[in-house]
């Protein structure tokens, strides 16, 4: 009677030393944040082509949603409405310009809070994502990896952007999904669907995983006799209505259907053409090429997206065997981060050696984490097979490998942790 009442009193007690865990995750890493933030001036962007740094296309368009122009002008000028981006982050800048002003470092210093937040905030769905895939210490050591890591701070502090919504977003519908399998009634499928409405918005690349999120849901629950088409239908109805008013606003603006933003044409072409090397081909941007700058005015956004998918599509089918070699080149930058600088000769960049050293501890502990058979193991399969993919064939980034980050930090402490269990194993006793 004793040890089940201590048993039963035991329970309460770690989920409240967690939630306090968490808590200072949270506060130490926002502190952390904001310390670096003041300390070293990142609220101070640089001037040059009217501070275009300071949040580039999306910057731009924040900035005619401030002076009450709508979504618009991602180059500057009046060049008119725009689907070049989706529309979460825009219009957050947008609102944070209109109080604290138009590129100030007052709305810098909010806007890179805001980011800040974003990833103190990712500490949470870490640690519940790893608690319930790899256990109670890998949760712990995820969680306070990530309130601590440098690099995820960098992306906070150096970028106006969604890059750190996005890991936040992803790794709680991550979350979500887990929780699916043995989630009871439809509250799990409503949060399921608003969470990939509102990430739609955000981030469109990663809707790639949602087919493989709600699969993977519906056949752990169909294991636990839990019925899923109810659930199935209200999470598609609740994605496609949050997504409705801007694909009815984009229909209406442009005369045609655009899925959320409408540059796939463009990004094709800044990875595919005639000196395509498997990295982006930033001279053809229009901010960087007068040329394409005018383009781009002359045709309208539409007609210049279309321009660009058919000079990228024409190039592939030309090149087919050349456009295999650079997608596998591209596919190793993911991995790896591209090679600093175009003309650089070498096929690798030893600078990226922490980041390459990361992915392999990554995917190695899936692999583990797949053999031993640990919970969750075939979704963070599907994640790290399904969400890459697109920059395979377009063009890699370091930038592009965050909205994964907290998913293979997370596999990367589970491998050290096997390790490390295996190195006290085997010492004498």
């Amino acid at each position: 009677m004793n040890s089940a009442l201590a048993e039963a009193t035991s329970v309460p007690t770690a989920t409240a030393n967690f939630r306090k865990q968490l808590v200072w995750m949270v506060l130490v890493s926002f502190a952390l944040h904001i310390a670096a933030l003041g300390i070293f001036h990142f609220y101070r962007f640089r001037t040059e082509d009217n501070h275009f740094g300071y949040g580039w296309e999306m910057g731009r368009i924040g900035q005619s949603i401030a002076l009450g122009q709508g979504f618009s002008n991602p180059y500057g000028g009046s060049t008119g409405p725009t689907a070049w981006e989706p529309p979460l982050y825009p219009y957050l800048i947008g609102g944070v310009f209109k109080i604290f002003g138009i590129y100030s470092d007052a709305s810098a210093w909010v806007l890179l809070s805001i980011n800040s937040l974003f990833t103190a905030f990712t500490c949470i769905p870490i640690f519940f994502i790893a608690r319930r895939t790899m256990g109670e210490r890998v949760a712990l050591w995820s969680a306070w990896t990530w309130a601590l890591l440098p690099y995820a701070m960098y992306w906070s502090l150096h970028w106006i952007w969604d890059t750190t919504l996005a890991p936040f977003l992803l790794s709680c519908i991550f979350l979500a999904t887990l929780k699916l399998e043995d989630w009871p009634g439809l509250k799990g499928w409503v949060i399921f669907g608003l969470l990939w409405g509102v990430t739609g918005l955000s981030n469109p690349s990663t809707l790639s995983f949602l087919p493989f999120s709600g699969l993977w849901a519906w056949h752990r629950r169909r294991k636990h006799d839990l019925p899923s088409f109810s659930g199935v239908v209200l999470a598609s109805a609740l994605f496609f209505a949050v997504l409705a008013p801007w694909l009815a606003r984009n229909y209406l603006t442009f005369g045609k259907f655009v899925f959320v933003r409408n540059d796939f044409g463009y990004e094709l072409r800044l990875g595919n053409g005639p000196y395509a090397d498997g990295r982006l081909m930033a001279y053809l941007q229009p901010n960087l090429n007068k040329l394409e700058l005018e383009t781009y005015q002359q045709l309208g956004e539409p007609a210049y997206e279309a321009r660009c998918k058919r000079l990228a599509f024409d190039w592939i089918h030309a090149n087919k065997s050349r456009f295999l070699v650079i997608s596998l080149k591209r596919f190793f930058y993911y991995w790896n981060d591209t090679v600093k600088g175009t003309n650089s000769t070498s096929p690798v960049d030893f600078r990226t050696s922490a980041f390459l050293a990361s992915s392999i501890l990554a995917i190695w502990g899936l692999g583990r984490a797949v053999r031993r058979k640990k919970p969750g193991a075939s979704l963070f399969l599907f994640l790290v097979l399904a969400y890459p993919t697109i920059y395979y064939f377009f063009y890699p980034g370091a930038r592009y490998r965050h909205p994964i980050e907290p998913e293979l930090l997370i596999l990367a402490v589970f491998l050290i942790s096997e390790v490390e269990k295996t190195n006290k194993k085997t010492v004498p006793q």
